[in-house]
């Protein structure tokens, strides 16, 4: 989907220029190009000896489409399944009366942790990244080794990312296994 979208943007795209869009090395671009252009999804000009250009055909146009729409079914229903995750973990706080809750990240796996516990009522008491400074959703960005400055009763990490390494490194830093909640 990727090839394909930088291809529609740019139809004079180098192969090594792909390659650092993509973040993948250059002979692995020859090889998605070789077999993008098999499939039919786009077709190699040759402008000069040493220049080429690629275009999109109606089939590359239909299947980036596809991709796009397939890619956005998985990231509603992933959103789906965090909002429920964090409905169900949220409303045993509220039960167990635990209404502090801090909040380690600031990407949109956070936002969605916001509208959470905006929505049951709790109250956000920190934002922790892994640096001070700036503003995330009007709370202060405080870094996280300043956790001890803060009571909590829950600390959300929010990324959809393989948390552990994160939630290792917090343990590490003296937060208590049973205050740290994940996403998935």
């Amino acid at each position: 989907m990727h090839a394909l979208e930088a291809i529609a943007d740019d139809e004079l795209i180098t192969q090594r220029a792909l390659a650092n869009r993509l973040g993948i090395a250059l002979g692995l671009t020859n090889i998605y190009l070789k077999r993008l252009i098999r499939k039919g999804y786009i077709k190699c000009v040759h402008l000069q000896s040493n220049r080429l250009r690629y275009l999109l055909t109606p089939q590359g146009i239909a299947e980036k489409t596809r991709l796009t729409f397939e890619f956005m079914q998985y990231s509603l229903d992933l959103y789906s399944q965090v909002r429920v995750h964090l409905r169900t973990i949220l409303e045993g706080c509220v039960l167990e009366n635990r209404r502090r809750v801090a909040v380690y990240g600031t990407g949109e796996a956070a936002e969605l942790t916001y509208l959470s516990i905006a929505e049951l009522g709790l109250e956000l008491v920190a934002v922790f990244d892994g640096s001070s400074g700036g503003t995330f959703l009007g709370q202060p960005i405080r870094d996280i080794e300043t956790h001890r400055q803060v009571t909590f009763d829950l600390l959300l990490v929010a990324t959809l990312d393989h948390s552990e390494p994160i939630v290792q490194h917090l343990v590490g830093l003296g937060i208590k296994r049973d205050l740290l909640v994940t996403l998935r």
